[in-house]
């Protein structure tokens, strides 16, 4: 995982984390004129991190090195740094970490904004011999979603296996909300044409005073939106 840290001239308010979603990185997600420069400048020191197999950080060799728990450990010692709790926006596989971390680790979370956030995990049913065996011999797997996320991987990213080894390390330890939730306030955000996380209004109820917006576009188009950036601005206490 790579982590950058950038501090404004005059810090007030807390620390913002950006945590991106599968197969992105940090500079796609969050757009720096959109997103960090905006931060900055309202004071806010921005922390941005490359998951592992993504954007700078290190390809993803083997499946058990990036198991959940070991990726929020590693967001934790790199928050714990700074000193302060941090308000965290996550999307979509960014926010299923987010949402570990602030159960996990709830002193070092303030608010939380979620989007893009699956109620299910897309990963825990995927066959993932059968993902590698059409990376390496074009052989279909015959589980549809499977199928899809294979081909989708293969044409999107340099290192299809990469990725997989970082989807088959989180499968083993799978999304489930009733286990445990972040007790900080929290704001879920999901896309009126966003079929993955068309659901996440039922994670309400496993975060005390929550609440969810719908904002336009499908799951990448939602989180480009003017909206999906409003509200999170405004829920932190931001001027968009």
């Amino acid at each position: 995982m790579a982590v950058r840290h950038e501090r404004p001239r005059s810090p007030r308010g807390n620390p913002v984390l950006l945590v991106h979603g599968f197969m992105s990185r940090a500079d796609i997600d969050w757009p720096r004129e959109r997103w960090i420069e905006p931060m900055l400048d309202q004071g806010r020191t921005v922390v941005t991190v490359d998951l592992p197999g993504h954007g700078e950080a290190a390809r993803v060799e083997r499946a058990e090195d990036v198991r959940t728990a070991k990726l929020v450990t590693h967001l934790a010692r790199a928050l714990e740094e700074t000193g302060a709790p941090f308000d965290v926006i996550g999307y979509s596989l960014g926010a299923r970490l987010a949402w570990a971390l602030a159960s996990q680790h709830p002193p070092l979370v303030s608010k939380l904004v979620l989007g893009g956030l699956s109620p299910m995990d897309p990963f825990a049913a995927l066959d993932f011999a059968a993902a590698r065996r059409f990376l390496d011999a074009g052989a279909v797997p015959a589980d549809p979603m499977t199928a899809f996320i294979a081909q989708m991987v293969a044409q999107a990213t340099p290192d299809p296996h990469s990725m997989f080894n970082l989807a088959e390390g989180l499968a083993a330890e799978p999304f489930a909300p009733a286990a445990e939730s972040p007790r900080a306030p929290t704001l879920f955000a999901a896309g009126t044409n966003d079929p993955m996380a068309g659901g996440i209004a039922v994670l309400e109820a496993h975060v005390p005073g929550s609440r969810t917006v719908r904002v336009p576009g499908d799951h990448m188009g939602a989180l480009a939106s003017p909206e999906f950036r409003r509200e999170a601005f405004g829920f932190l206490g931001l001027t968009a």
